[in-house]
């Protein structure tokens, strides 16, 4: 177990075994990650959670395994090669694989077939193929267990051989090989459902190759079959022929079956294809829709973490006083302005939209609002009537001027989810539930984590299929984004809600809570060692969280830093060897930049982390997220319909998934950078060119109102691609027979002039742009 986690992770056995035993023993992977670093040799955060979550993997599998060996040991099964092959079996799948003939089950027709006495005459047909069957089968009949005849005798025989064919574990193991090179995945509409299933209708006539399929486009099929507009279907090859003939052929091999002209040959070739046909292909067909569904809910996690990440940590506003504002057309926009620490105000509700239409009268109460709390920046939900609000803005920034305010847009995300939840109504008891949203959009925009941690990570709306995918593997792998993200800010122990601290390293809801109860009784913590005092932190809790939990303005400055307790003697040992004290020694580059780690390592601190203390002492307590920026909506565009190509349009990034990234540009749809058209360079990975939260500039390519898609590119530079006079495409069934023509989408429309110009692209005299030199190699992927 240790063995594979290190080939896994191209590190040494002695890094992984030193990491297993400071998880078992109840250290956390922040803390073991940032100041573990000399036991662990330096493994970062996203090691460690692999590492976790393997570990979890292969423990499972030996749990397993062991079940298994009982389970054969007590039927009298178990055999030395048997067990060495339980022993050696690396994945799940082989292990049921192998367990498959000892498997309880329920009583199966071959069951019943042995219990009439027929086992006999199944195996010795295999043994000597040259026995007619007809013939030995008559030794068989028994009118006791209703075998009457010879038919029977040899139905109940072909059932026993062919669920021996079903359990062959190498041979098993041989077809799904071939099936994951060859099988195809098809989907098809269901009939009378295409008024409702616009959605999926580019899988209406749908096949791929199984091994190509990406993560989102599985999801969707599945998600189409799910609701009973697709239906999928997995054939074994594009030659579906060879595919069955080959894979019957590696099965009859298993038992040694053979077409020699012998007299049982037919007879046991039959066997083989009912086998192959009703069992094994059955069988191993949910096997790869199940292996497809987990990879690409496994990838969909994924990317919904990484997109997470980013959200959580972008850029902070900062302390500045902040009005909210949750659109609303109908209803009224609700209202909430929040100080410097994100205390509430002030509230109210304005009606500028219709059917109200008191516009003066909404700007003249935002400007009372504005000014009497000082207010800097405007946060505008990014929902149902966010452009409408945002008129509203400019006209109160340009009817006053004065007040100098910054409207920003702000993804609401999940503000209704609060809004209605058990935490909003904890926090604000006594505030209407439809202006707690206002006040959360006003504090996502001042500190997006201390905000979004109070809302469940799978609302905030960073992923894609969330719903689809395994919500105990989804909440888990969130849940340890929020606490890596948390720590690596670090959070002000006399500020921070319980929400927060709740994530902190070694501590928990419960915990958190009594913190908060602690600090309402008796005042701002002077110091870190206080936190001591909170029933539930231990030596070793708070060995886990103090060096997270900063204490601005405190007894030792240190502790608004994030250096660890345990490693003060060593920043004073620093001071110390400069001559100077601790507040001289803080934020001094000077000083620190001619210092040797090496000559401060004792027996418990190496370099890595005197290294570490180094750039702490340099920026203490500093703020690992980017500064913050916003992005200007072009005025006049603020329906998908208002989309012209060829615009120049500034947007934010608010998804990144393996095929591009998608950004909002104030439309109320988001739009698809695809993965070709994020750089002139070849990119593999769209997160290296962006993340969510980014201010980027695109241009649009096309968009389709209908549909509600919207295509862009980052290449500003490069000229749209010429639209030729629209192809029509023939639908056609089975047979060949046009059933009628189709409108080409501009989507195809794009994909089809690429691949004519890729053909003309082997003449020297037809030269590629950039764009389409790009969108060839993504192609070849």
């Amino acid at each position: 177990m240790i063995k594979q986690i290190a080939q896994e992770l191209n590190v040494t056995m002695q890094q992984v075994s030193a990491a297993v035993t400071l998880l078992d023993g109840g250290a956390t992977v922040p803390f073991i990650a940032r100041y573990r670093k000399e036991i662990t040799q330096g493994m970062d955060d996203t090691q460690l959670r692999y590492l976790e979550d393997r570990l979890r993997y292969l423990r499972e599998l030996e749990s397993r395994r062991n079940a298994i060996l009982k389970s054969i040991d007590g039927q009298g099964l178990l055999n030395d090669a048997l067990r060495k092959d339980i022993q050696t079996a690396d994945t799940m799948t082989r292990l049921e694989d192998l367990y498959l003939p000892y498997k309880p089950r329920r009583r199966t027709k071959a069951q019943m077939a042995k219990e009439a006495g027929l086992e006999a005459l199944a195996q010795k047909i295999l043994s000597d193929h040259r026995l007619n069957p007809n013939a030995v089968a008559v030794d068989f009949m028994n009118p006791e267990h209703h075998i009457i005849d010879v038919q029977t005798a040899l139905d109940g025989a072909q059932h026993i051989i062919m669920e021996q064919l079903s359990e062959q574990a190498d041979a098993l193991a041989a077809l799904r090989d071939y099936l994951q090179q060859h099988a195809v995945l098809t989907a098809t509409l269901v009939k009378s459902k295409e008024k409702n299933a616009q959605k999926f209708k580019d899988y209406f006539d749908y096949d791929e190759v199984w091994k190509k399929i990406p993560s989102h486009r599985a999801l969707a099929l599945f998600r189409g079959q799910k609701e009973g507009m697709l239906r999928v279907k997995l054939l074994p090859s594009r030659d579906e022929e060879q595919a069955h003939t080959w894979c019957e052929q590696t099965l009859a091999q298993s038992l040694h079956i053979h077409h020699q002209g012998e007299a049982a040959d037919d007879w046991l070739q039959q066997c083989v294809r009912l086998a192959w046909k009703s069992k094994v292909l059955m069988h191993l067909e949910a096997d790869l829709l199940m292996a497809l569904r987990t990879k690409a809910e496994e990838e969909a996690i994924r990317v919904f973490a990484n997109n997470l990440r980013d959200l959580l940590l972008a850029a902070p506003a900062g302390p500045r006083a902040t009005m909210g504002l949750d659109p609303g057309i109908r209803t009224g926009v609700k209202v909430a302005v929040t100080d410097v620490t994100g205390k509430v105000l002030d509230t109210t509700t304005i009606y500028p939209h219709a059917p109200a239409k008191r516009w003066q009268e909404a700007i003249a109460a935002l400007a009372v609002l504005a000014d009497k709390h000082q207010v800097d920046l405007v946060a505008i939900g990014n929902g149902t009537g966010s452009r409408e609000t945002e008129k509203l803005v400019h006209d109160l920034q340009e009817q006053f001027p004065q007040l100098h305010l910054t409207p920003v847009i702000v993804s609401e995300a999940g503000a209704s989810v609060y809004s209605a939840s058990e935490t909003g109504a904890k926090e604000f008891p006594d505030l209407d539930v439809t202006l707690r949203g206002a006040v959360s959009i006003a504090r996502r925009l001042q500190d997006p984590l201390a905000e979004l941690v109070k809302i469940e990570p799978k609302s905030i709306g960073v992923g894609q299929y969330q719903h689809d995918v395994n919500q105990t593997r989804l909440a888990r792998t969130l849940d340890a984004v929020v606490e890596d993200c948390v720590n690596q800010v670090g959070v002000d122990v006399n500020t921070a809600s319980a929400h927060l601290l709740a994530y902190v390293a070694g501590l928990g809801k419960s915990t958190a809570e009594r913190i908060v109860a602690y600090r309402d009784e008796h005042g701002r913590f002077p110091n870190r060692q206080e936190i001591q005092q909170v029933k539930g932190i231990g030596p070793k809790a708070f060995e886990q969280c103090a060096g997270f939990l900063r204490i601005l303005d405190g007894d030792n400055a240190l502790d608004a830093s994030g250096v660890h307790p345990e490693a003060y003697p060593i920043v004073e040992s620093i001071a110390a060897s400069k001559g100077v004290g601790l507040s001289e020694l803080l934020g001094n580059a000077a000083l620190l930049h001619g210092l040797k780690a090496k000559n401060f390592v004792n027996d418990v601190f190496g370099e890595m982390t005197i290294r570490d203390i180094f750039v702490e002492l340099e920026k203490p307590g500093r703020d690992p997220r980017p500064e913050f920026k916003t992005a200007h909506f072009r005025s006049g565009v603020n329906d998908l319909r208002d989309l012209k190509e060829g615009m120049i349009l500034e947007g934010v990034v608010t998804n990144v998934a393996n095929f591009g990234a998608f950004v909002d540009v104030g439309v109320h749809q988001d739009g698809l950078v695809h993965i070709s058209a994020l750089a002139s360079k070849f990119v593999d990975d769209p997160r290296k060119v962006v993340k969510t939260g980014d201010v980027v500039k695109v241009k649009v390519l096309a968009s389709d109102a209908k549909r509600k898609r919207i295509s862009l590119t980052m290449r500003l530079d490069d000229e749209l691609p010429p639209l030729e006079v629209e192809k029509p495409r023939w639908k056609k069934d089975a047979t060949g027979h046009v059933l009628k023509r189709e409108p080409e989408s501009a989507q195809q429309k794009v994909k089809r002039q690429f691949h004519q110009k890729k053909k003309q692209h082997g003449r020297k005299d037809v030269p590629m742009s950039a764009l389409e030199m790009a969108f060839a190699k993504a192609l070849k992927k």
